[in-house]
Order: C-alpha cells, then structure tokens, then sequence
C-alpha cells in the first residue's frame, strides 16, 4: 500500500478515493459470482502416475434401462496411503488421456488430461476413508451423450496426480431426447419446445407430436443446431471446459386455441422407421393478449445450479439454487410463465454443466414456458461485442444461451425481445449490450414500451440482468450511483413516458423493493397498496436465485421499501384490467415475506405525470 499515511486534507481523501476502489473491487467479485467449482481443479497440471494397488468401481454399468434419464451409481474406491486430498472425478467420454486432446498429443509440452471432469467429490466424503483407506460414494447422472469413468485423484484440486480408474458405464440409449424446454413464440399462439439429443439431422428426423386431448396428435418437425470448439471466444470454454454439446433441436408449435391444455412428446425417427420417444409432457397454451384470465408470473435471477449428490460443493457456489428450483416445482400448478433474467447456470465456460441445469429444471421447463434475459455470465468476453469488456462469460459469449434455450429475438446474439401473456406485455433488454439513447436497442425498448394497448394490457414490465434502476446493493451503493453508469440516466424517461409499472433485474444477489420512483424520488408514500395515476415505476432487484449472497449498503436509501439478503422470486398474479398482485416469496419455504397490491382505471394510465404532460389546448372561451 504505497504512499503516506491517512492524515487529513488531501492525503486523507486520496486515501478514501483508494479505499472506495478496493472496496468496489471486491464488491464487483462478490456479486459478480466467485469461482466456478469446477475452475479450482487443474486439470491442466494433472500427472498419470497409476498405482496397482489403488482401486476405483462404479455399478450399475448399465444405466437407464427403462427409459431414464438420470441415475444413481455407487463408486467404491481404495488407495494406499488415504489423505485428505484425494478426490473422485466424473470424467465423460470415458477416455480421456491425451488422445482425446485438440492438436498434438502426446508429447511432453503438452497435458496428460485435457478436459475438466463434470463433478466430483472430495473422498473423503465417505467418513471411513481416512482411517482405512476405502471409501464409497454416490453419484447421481444424468443422459448426456457420452459414457462415464470415474477417476481417483490424490494431491488435492490444485496438484492432482491421477492413480486409478475405474470401469466404464453408460446409459442403454446415451443419444436419447432429454431436457425439453418450452418458450413462446414471436407470436402469441405460438409455443416453442427445444431439447437435446445425440442425433445429428443424418441419423434420424427430430419432432413433436403433439394436440389436444381427445383429438388427432400432429407431428411437427424440428430444426436441429449444433456448435464446435472454435465457435466459442477464449478459455476455458475452447479448451478444459469444451465437451461435445451434442445436438440441439427446436419446433414450433403454432396456431394455439387460448389457454387449451397441450400434450406432447418428443420423438426422432430413425432411417428405418422405429422411433425413439421422450417422455409425455403437457402445457397450457398462453391467453390471447388482453384476455382477462387469471394470469401468473415468476421472476427471479442469477440461479445456477446444484448437484443432488453434493458434488462440486466445495466452493458452495450456488447454495441456494436447488431450493428455488424445487418450491417453483411443488407450486408448478399456480405458475403460467417464468422468466430468468440472466446468469443462468454459471457454467462459466464449462460446456457440460448447460447439461446439468437443463435437467435440473426440467419438471419446469417442460410445463411453462421458461423465458431467460442475456446476463454477464453468458455473454462477457473481451472484444465480442459484449458492452462491457469482461470475462464472466468464460469464453462462452453467449454462443450457449443462445444455442439451447430458445427466445423470440430478432436475432439471437441482440439478445432483446418482447413476449405478450395475456394481460401483461414484458420488455426484455439485453443489459450486456449498449442500451443508450441512439443504439438500437434504445429504439427497440422505446417501441417494446409504445406499442402495447395499455387498456387490453394494462400491466407494462421492463427486464434486464443489470441493474439499469436502482439497487442499494454494495457493490452498486460503494460507486455512488445505486445502478449501472448511465443506465437510469437513459431509461428513466421512457419508463415514466409508457408508464411502466414495474421493472426487475438480477446480478445483485439479494431482493430489493423501491417506491414508484422516478428521477429518485418516491411518487407515493404508499408501501403496500398502489393505485391512481403511475406517478413512477417500482423497480424489483430479484437476483437471489440461488448463488451466493451480496451484501446491502448500511443504509438503505429513501427510495428502498424493502430489502432482504435471502434466497428468493417473486410472483405476480393478475386477476383482471384493475387488479395486480406482487408477492416476494423465499426459496426456502416459498412463503410470502413481501407483497403488494396496485388497483389501477385505464384513466390512471393516460392520466398527466412529472415529465409526462401532453400538451392541451385551453377549451375555448
């Protein structure tokens, strides 16, 4: 820490100037998502030294006979000198020595192992191991294309040394469709379903059978898409984190009766006629915009995912990301559509765990449509076009998110659209973009918030991944502005201009409710029940999905209603033109621990607000 001490004058506020710059420093770690677990094994460092009287078996080695897509799968294992260093890896495809390394192998400059494993466990993990050198462990996989071998590690994650190996095993049809996931449509009655296979078009034709129930099932024939190694921007995700992604197929289902119950299921014709099914699903389809229905909609970011097993907790990345998944699915009869505003499996370029998190999500995703918004950790890659110029992304800059999960962009590395539910119309931005008055994505916001008939759907919300409001946040409240530079600057004028009734973001890992407020300031004193003109918009940071938490500022700003450094979503209900529900709900046990209500006229909408009088002419006299 060079220079003088912190006496007054203008030591002292330099001093304070550096200190804010070390504290915005480690503000800007903490929320933007600590360390990848599976970054902390170096892999690359790896050496083969295989020891004859170390032992590694898995069983079953057959997995999924019947049809599923997920399996347990018992690991015994045994070492000679037991320390707590040792660790079991999942590795897939089954080999992976250098031979399966890009380029030269073999040689002495380069590694002996050269993919990361998809998880692992500490062996230890099984409390005799210390003492008698044995141990057992349980793992939970999931269908992904390839067979699996578990290795034995000793000289902990950052040294490892590789002595044992076990058998192979695999699922009976490895190249299975898995993980469906429904988005809407550029249209209203339109749903899409996209899944992952191992088929390739050449190997069998992708689609979806589908209708309604008592009436002859269509057959709807799906598009298939796929990427290799040189399509992604840098490191990990071009070299340790690459995995095959396999192939990744999208139909679209159109001219959907409102509200009607769909089945479907997933299937691929191979050249000789057989088909291979997926699993039968259903899905509501989405109201006509402005029916008046009962409508519901969840919110949430910055998810992630977890192992069931326990695997890769040592970093406890995403603590709370099971939790949330799981209270959405026990509530899954009361949701109609869920948004995930980006950040969605901290993959951070390690290509299999987008596998993992489709699965997790899948008793979703397979019922209601799963809309996600563009975040850091999707998107950021140094000179990519990313507005800010970092490395979230971990070489993946958007390829992933745009690949396996389907939204009604224009086009899909803008990642910007809008979706019409019935009465609400969502402006989705894309905040690792350029969102400042004269881009197009300005242009687009201002045309999402201008169109949209306020008296068939009265309830207007704005999305983004960061902050473009306001968020009392630490990393954000240390900068001094409570929100991305620029962003509320920009934005603030149209939000007040279409009347936009609420808007939420994620990337601060906490929830946050303000006031209607516009140019910071509260436009009603009101805390839980809103009504007459939209005098500001309320802005919701609802980025506690499931990674790690972020800390508040010591004191909450006047605008801030209320605050809470705990995992949670928030549920909207609309129940009419007039009526809105707001309801913030804990992961934990999905009780509401924040609510609202706004009771809105269509007069309130057109009525004068602060910046945003029309102009009259005075009646004649």
């Amino acid at each position: 820490m060079g220079g003088g001490g912190g006496g007054g004058g203008g030591g002292g506020a330099a001093w304070l100037a550096w200190l804010l710059v070390v504290v915005a420093a480690i503000a800007a770690v903490g929320h933007g998502g600590g360390v990848q677990p599976l970054s902390r094994v170096a892999i690359h460092r790896a050496r083969v030294a295989l020891d004859a009287s170390a032992a590694v078996r898995a069983s079953p080695s057959l997995l999924g006979a019947q049809g599923e897509d997920t399996a347990w799968v018992t690991v015994d294992f045994a070492a000679p000198h037991a320390s707590d260093g040792d660790w079991i890896g999942v590795f897939s495809p089954s080999n992976f020595n250098a031979s399966t390394c890009p380029g030269p192998s073999g040689s002495d400059s380069g590694p002996v192992i050269c993919s990361a494993p998809i998880k692992y466990q500490l062996a230890n993990y099984s409390s005799d191991y210390g003492k008698t050198g044995k141990g057992t462990l349980k793992f939970q996989l999931i269908n992904q294309r390839q067979d699996f071998s578990f290795a034995l590690f000793t000289g902990g994650l950052s040294n490892p040394k590789l002595i044992a190996v076990s058998n192979k095993i695999a699922f009976a049809n490895p190249k299975a469709p898995v993980y469906p996931r429904l988005a809407q449509g550029k249209s209203w009655n339109e749903m899409t379903v996209t899944w992952t296979s191992g088929y390739d078009i050449k190997e069998a034709y992708p689609f979806v059978e589908w209708g309604m129930k008592w009436s002859p099932p269509t057959r709807t024939a799906a598009g298939t898409v796929t990427f290799d190694r040189e399509s992604l921007c840098g490191e990990p995700a071009r070299t340790v984190g690459w995995r095959d992604p396999g192939f990744i197929h999208t139909a679209f289902l159109t001219d959907l009766w409102p509200n009607k119950e769909y089945y479907y299921k997933i299937g691929h014709m191979l050249p000789d006629g057989k088909i291979v099914w997926g699993k039968f699903y259903s899905f509501k389809a989405p109201p006509f915009p402005g029916q008046k229905s009962l409508q519901r909609v969840v919110i949430f970011g910055d998810m992630g995912k977890a192992e069931r097993d326990g695997s890769n907790e040592y970093s406890n990345y995403q603590p709370g990301s099971l939790n949330t998944t799981d209270t959405l699915i026990k509530d899954l009869d009361n949701i109609d559509i869920v948004f995930h505003i980006g950040d969605i499996t901290y993959a951070n370029g390690y290509i299999s765990q987008w596998d993992q998190f489709t699965q997790q999500v899948e008793p979703i995703t397979a019922r209601v449509p799963y809309m996600i918004a563009s975040g850091n950790h999707e998107r950021d890659w140094p000179n990519s076009g990313s507005f800010f110029n970092g490395t979230d992304s971990g070489g993946e800059c958007g390829v992933l998110a745009e690949t396996m999960y389907y939204t009604p962009t224009e086009n899909r590395a803008n990642y910007w659209y809008k979706t019409d539910y019935g009465m609400f119309r969502f402006c989705v931005a894309d905040s690792e973009h350029d969102w400042r008055e004269g881009t197009e994505q300005y242009a687009f916001i201002e045309s999402c918030l201008a169109t949209v008939d306020r008296k068939k759907q009265p309830w207007l919300v704005f999305i983004a991944h960061r902050v473009l409001g306001y968020s009392s946040g630490f990393f954000y409240g240390a900068g001094g502005a409570f929100a991305e530079p620029t962003a509320r600057q920009s934005l603030q004028r149209l939000w007040q201009r279409h009347r936009v009734d609420l808007a939420f973001y994620g990337h601060v890992h906490n929830y946050e409710r303000t006031c209607p407020v516009y140019d910071g300031r509260c436009a009603s004193p009101e805390r839980s029940r809103y009504s007459g003109a939209v005098g500001g918009t309320i802005h919701a940071v609802v980025g506690g999905g499931g990674s790690h938490l972020s800390n508040f500022t010591a004191e909450a700003p006047p605008w801030s209603v209320y605050r809470e450094m705990d995992y949670g979503f928030v549920k909207l209900t609309a129940f009419n033109y007039t009526s809105l529900l707001y309801e913030y709900r804990r992961s934990s046990d999905g009780e509401v621990h924040d609510s609202f209500t706004v009771h809105r006229e269509y007069r309130d909408v057109l009525a004068c607000v602060a910046d945003s009088c029309p102009p009259t002419i005075p009646p004649a006299t």
